[in-house]
């Protein structure tokens, strides 16, 4: 009976951790027509802080995370370069409903958990921003990638190609029309518990997106 009862005890708990699991998203095509010319861009971008309570839609997240760091080569290349092309940063994605990673190579939202994890990188852990963004993105570098023989400069490689993706997003923000601001501040130690994280996967930079508070 006792070995009964540990089967179905085990049996509810992974019940349990499968149903906090949310489903995978497919992402559309993204949209690589429209926003302003690119000295526009650099012209209009500045970091906001304040976001509208307007959610973003399936589309604009699609657009959003293929131009920070989405294929746009045939042979698997990234709009966000990375030393040595280890592509390294992952890019998960924070929403009222639960916590994703990006697909870069599917283009698809690979469920993590549910719930709302925004206070990660939200106002509540930093003083930085006065309200909740629809959508985090927490950038991640899998210092792993660059091999054992790299781990002295790992780390610096690993911030830079954060950076760059982090810009990729600034950029697009401000010929779109959306609000974001690059920022450190975050739970690092909250975020690889929730993300489910390894040791060598270091969150390096948080950038909330939305629509400018009107």
């Amino acid at each position: 009976m006792s070995k009964l009862l540990s089967l179905l005890t085990l049996a509810v708990i992974a019940s349990a951790a499968f149903a906090q699991k949310p489903k995978d998203i497919s992402l559309s095509a993204p949209n690589k027509t429209g926003g302003k010319s690119i000295m526009q861009t650099l012209s209009d971008r500045h970091s906001d802080r304040e976001f509208d309570s307007k959610e973003l839609t399936l589309q604009d997240i699609s657009d959003l995370l293929w131009a920070a760091n989405g294929v746009n080569r045939p042979d698997g290349k990234r709009t966000a370069p990375s030393a040595m092309n280890k592509q390294d940063v992952d890019i998960y994605v924070l929403t009222k409903d639960g916590a994703y990673r990006y697909d870069a190579s599917a283009h698809v939202l690979k469920g993590i958990t549910t719930g709302d994890h925004r206070a990660l990188i939200s106002s509540s852990r930093s003083s930085q921003t006065s309200s909740t963004p629809p959508v985090g993105l927490v950038l991640v570098s899998d210092l792993s990638k660059f091999g054992p023989n790299a781990s002295d400069k790992a780390f610096q490689m690993g911030a830079l190609d954060a950076g760059i993706v982090s810009q990729n997003i600034n950029l697009f923000c401000s010929g779109k029309g959306f609000a974001t601001v690059p920022r450190m501040s975050m739970d690092v130690d909250g975020l690889k518990k929730t993300l489910g994280l390894s040791d060598s996967q270091v969150p390096m930079l948080n950038n909330p997106v939305g629509y400018p508070k009107k």
